[in-house]
């Protein structure tokens, strides 16, 4: 089902180095394979291609995510309420008071063991978030938002001389 459907998601990608491209997709068949009762969400936006798993169609009950950065070829695989979830190995980046991450440099050092465990508990804990189950949908791609601007990075603007 959404799964399979890859259409806006390879639009968006194309503009990406075809090594960042290829992450990404092997990432996305990872975490689809670890949750196929959520939903895919993809946000096209100005500093980031970013895609996540949600139980519903909300972003607070996201499961994990994959962003590809324009700016350079950072790829995060991380966890929207990662500041709830445990890292015994503290494997995780960042310091905010939600978003935790871990930095994808290639698939031969990705640790999905460890990062499976956590998706588990991530998904735990998006699904105790969900207050209403009618809420809770599954198998759906959903493309929430597309950047009018592209990756190219931004061009200095010329000195105005005086």
């Amino acid at each position: 089902m959404a799964k399979k459907d890859t259409k806006d998601l390879l639009k968006f990608l194309k503009p990406f180095p075809q090594e960042t491209q290829e992450l990404v997709l092997w990432l996305r068949g990872f975490a689809w394979d670890i949750c196929p009762d959520a939903n895919e969400i993809i946000y096209d936006n100005y500093n980031a291609l970013a895609i996540g798993w949600t139980l519903t169609e909300k972003l607070s009950h996201t499961v994990c995510s994959i962003a590809a950065y324009r700016a350079g070829t950072n790829v995060h695989f991380g966890f929207y309420w990662g500041n709830q979830i445990a890292d015994p190995e503290k494997k995780l980046l960042g310091q905010g008071n939600q978003y935790r991450y871990f930095l994808v440099k290639d698939k031969e050092n990705f640790p999905k063991a460890y990062i499976t465990k956590l998706v588990y508990e991530a998904h735990a804990n998006s699904l105790a978030k969900v207050k209403d189950p009618k809420l809770l949908k599954q198998g759906l791609t959903i493309t929430k938002s597309i950047s009018p601007a592209k990756r190219e990075p931004k061009k200095a603007k010329p000195v105005k001389k005086a």
